[in-house]
């Protein structure tokens, strides 16, 4: 049995580590109202520039003559953007994000395609690596505050990939807040546009709740002009498509990796008061034992002398 100071010893330990995951956990709470309300004010807008982009698209005819609209016949290369954090200590949020890549590599390589990896955050990077997974681009340091800079970089450069044609399809996986207790791992098909969609729990929800809207459909019936040109408009509208795209997954990763960060460290906070109140109870017990066991010497003692 552990003594009366080891004991003590453990439960000043276990107060220590309660102080820090309750401060945590503040401080997780305090930044994620701003980050939820970057996302509110992105949010209308990825959408509009999503469904502006689509309809340039349709006007734009069968094939339009943009490099980044090419659709290849044959997808043998498949690029694979990850967002994950810079830190730990946020539940499943980052292992999440890397269980969903490797399931999308496997598969990719089902189809007789070779993934290639990109990651933004460290987690993400060192998984790859501990993997043994090549990585194309690491993007790391941001993770918490990102800017629209740096999803302007990322954008920019799986962008080229494509045009480029080292990449036939670009994919981006991300946890899209839902509230501080949920957080929902969501698909998204970047390039090329002809297939870009959503996918993920709440992502037709998301979809259909804007399509049932008669100030849209009339929209989607009249005629439309465009100057410059659809195909002109598309060669800078798709660039900006998909740097939007890129920004909110950073904006959803980001509130979603303080939500589940706020989360972990409430129940790790709750564990150690309840851990501090067993060991409470054991020190309890051995300062009776060893108040029993002195007694018993004093009366052994008299015994002896008597």
């Amino acid at each position: 049995m552990a003594t009366q100071k080891e004991v003590k010893s453990r439960i000043a330990s276990i107060k220590n580590i309660n102080k820090i995951t309750r401060a945590m956990e503040m401080v997780a709470a305090a930044r994620l109202r701003r980050a939820e309300q970057r996302i509110d004010d992105l949010r209308p807008y990825a959408e509009g520039i999503r469904k502006l982009t689509r309809q340039a698209s349709a006007h734009a005819g069968a094939i339009p003559r943009v490099p980044v609209m090419a659709e290849r016949e044959n997808v043998e290369r498949v690029g694979i953007l990850l967002v994950t954090g810079d830190r730990g200590l946020a539940g499943a949020f980052n292992t999440n994000i890397i269980r969903e890549g490797m399931r999308m590599a496997a598969t990719v390589r089902s189809e007789g395609a070779e993934p290639s990896f990109a990651a933004v955050g460290k987690r993400g990077v060192s998984a790859l690596n501990f993997r043994k997974q090549e990585i194309s681009g690491s993007y790391v340091g941001f993770t918490d505050r990102p800017a629209f800079a740096n999803a302007r970089e990322i954008g920019e450069a799986l962008t080229a990939r494509y045009v480029d044609e080292e990449l036939d399809r670009v994919e981006l996986v991300y946890n899209r807040f839902v509230s501080p207790l949920t957080q929902h791992v969501w698909r998204q098909t970047l390039l090329p546009l002809q297939q870009a969609e959503v996918i993920g729990e709440g992502a037709e929800e998301e979809q259909d709740s804007g399509e049932v809207n008669e100030a849209e459909e009339r929209q989607s019936k009249s005629e439309w002009s465009y100057e410059p040109e659809p195909e002109e408009l598309l060669a800078r509208l798709i660039p900006e498509y998909v740097t939007i795209s890129v920004y909110r997954a950073l904006l959803e990763s980001a509130a979603s990796e303080l939500g589940a960060r706020m989360t972990a460290m409430r129940n790790a906070a709750e564990n150690a008061e309840t851990i501090m109140e067993d060991l409470t109870l054991e020190m309890n017990r051995v300062r009776q034992s060893e108040i029993t066991q002195q007694i018993l010497e004093v009366v052994a003692g008299a015994e002896a002398l008597g």
